[in-house]
């Protein structure tokens, strides 16, 4: 394992502030099992596991002058009561309490001293259930030197497991002199470790300068023509404080608008957000700006051999789409994101969804870490809100025992941008889990409503229809339906 940190993660770290903390988070709902589910419980079971994620156990230093990026090293008082902690809700504990005390734990930076993660058990749910909230820094979980936590603490077998022997002692903590011996030796190695590193905090800078231009220029169009240049609501100056919406589907119904549309799942989704952002915007009386179409980044996995290679098999890139937020008709709106998907799928690179799926262990928690890596990088790009929407195994994960139910995974917020949208589908159901400044969009809550009502609204469309092929399969009868096939990628459940 390398343990120096790389360039793009130190361009990351340069652009943390106090009002964009940049950790990914989830939020599980378990269904204790005969034995209860627990503090003690979880605490043991990630004990268990930490051993497969090692940074887990290691912290960031600084070299002195800077020399050279920081290292990673085992942190000596690791403490895993630190970063697993206790919490509770007054009993019977609602959702609506749950988004709360969410909302402000993943409003807080993590510690830098310490290793970069936190684990946070809340007691006290509706009808006995326990929830489990993970943080873990962008910077920590990158796909290719360490996968998030959440992916090895999960079984498919409710039963007790053998533990896995850990015999972990921390290396011996390097000194100023070391470090410093370290930074001349990679620098005269490899020079262009020194010249990343002063490109990225460049760059970081020069992106804080650019959303202040791109800032300046909205209000400027405000006053000019009595409009702004892009939505008001995805794009702002960031409080320090968040918002979370979570929405629980059913699978079933996107499966079923796709089979008669003649789409995919994750068009029936990136439809629903669409239709979903149109009626919210409706209740801004953001229709008087004249907003036809929102830019959306949505992050998608290839096999591309040009690119980092990841432990998952898979890397991800970032797809511009275009949601038609103008468009009446929820089937045209359904189309036109389809269409919009169309290249992407012609590209030979697309990766199956039933391979990520299959994957073991939780995989969804590291590709929603890869897909908010995606938006840092794309930002330049000016799309103004992502969504990230990842397959997940069509079968119950369990932990210690207990049984999980929902997942709702929750990106950071990139600076400037209000609004980040994740989708992840497991056993049976669709979870969306939506990250919201708590200034810029006080009204959050209203989107749980409105996805609700898209999704119904596309299930209607499909009501008493018969089904059609996609475009690109044959029917049964002989030729194609008049598009070339398509490959199915990440974003497609099946």
């Amino acid at each position: 394992m390398d343990d120096r940190l790389r360039s793009r993660d130190l361009q990351i770290l340069a652009m943390e502030s106090a009002s964009t903390p940049m950790h990914n988070a989830t939020l599980e709902i378990f269904e204790p099992g005969r034995e209860g589910f627990d503090h003690a419980r979880v605490v043991a079971i990630v004990a268990d596991r930490i051993a497969y994620v090692p940074r887990y156990r290691q912290r960031l230093v600084e070299v002195p002058g800077r020399l050279a990026n920081p290292v990673w090293v085992d942190d000596h008082e690791f403490d895993m009561a630190y970063h697993v902690r206790r919490s509770a809700l007054p009993a019977p504990g609602s959702m609506g309490q749950l988004r709360e005390l969410t909302a402000r734990i993943i409003s807080r930076p993590l510690d830098r001293n310490r290793p970069l993660w936190e684990v946070y058990v809340i007691e006290g749910l509706e009808g006995g259930r326990v929830a489990v909230l993970s943080k873990s820094h962008q910077i920590l979980v990158d796909g290719v030197a360490t996968v998030d936590i959440g992916q090895v603490v999960l079984d498919t077998d409710p039963g007790h497991l053998p533990a896995h022997p850990d015999d972990w002692r921390p290396r011996r903590q390097p000194s100023a002199s070391d470090l410093v011996i370290g930074a001349v030796g990679a620098n005269i190695e490899s020079p262009r470790v020194m010249l990343s590193s002063v490109r990225s905090n460049v760059d970081a800078l020069r992106r804080r300068a650019d959303a202040k231009v791109d800032r300046v220029q909205q209000l400027v169009g405000v006053l000019g023509r009595g409009r702004p240049a892009r939505p008001v609501p995805f794009l702002g100056e960031l409080s320090q404080q968040r918002r979370v919406v979570t929405v629980s589907t059913d699978l079933a119904q996107y499966r079923r608008i796709r089979r008669v549309h003649g789409t995919t799942v994750n068009d029936v989704v990136l439809a629903t957000v669409t239709g979903a952002l149109r009626s919210w915007l409706m209740t801004r009386d953001e229709a008087l700006f004249g907003i036809s179409e929102i830019r959306a980044l949505a992050p998608m996995s290839v096999i591309d051999d040009e690119l980092e290679a990841t432990s998952l098999g898979a890397q991800v890139i970032g797809l511009e789409v275009m949601l038609p937020v103008g468009e009446v008709n929820p089937v045209v709106r359904l189309l036109r994101v389809s269409y919009g998907l169309q290249g992407h799928r012609e590209t030979g690179k697309a990766v199956s969804a039933q391979r990520l799926a299959g994957i073991s262990g939780f995989a969804p928690t590291t590709f929603h870490a890869l897909g908010s890596r995606v938006a840092v990088r794309e930002m330049r790009r000016g799309f103004q809100v992502s969504v990230t929407n990842v397959p997940g195994p069509q079968f119950p994960l369990y932990a210690a025992g207990s049984q999980m139910v929902e997942s709702y995974p929750l990106h950071p917020l990139v600076p400037g941008h209000a609004l980040a949208i994740g989708v992840s589908s497991y056993d049976g159901k669709v979870c969306y889990g939506i990250t919201a400044d708590r200034d810029l969009v006080p009204d959050a809550d209203l989107l749980a409503i409105c996805l609700t009502e898209a999704l119904e609204e596309l299930h209607d469309t499909a009501s008493d229809v018969r089904p059609r092929a996609p475009r690109g399969r044959r029917r049964a009868g002989g030729g194609k339906t008049g598009a070339p096939k398509r490959n199915r990628t990440i974003e497609e459940h099946t």
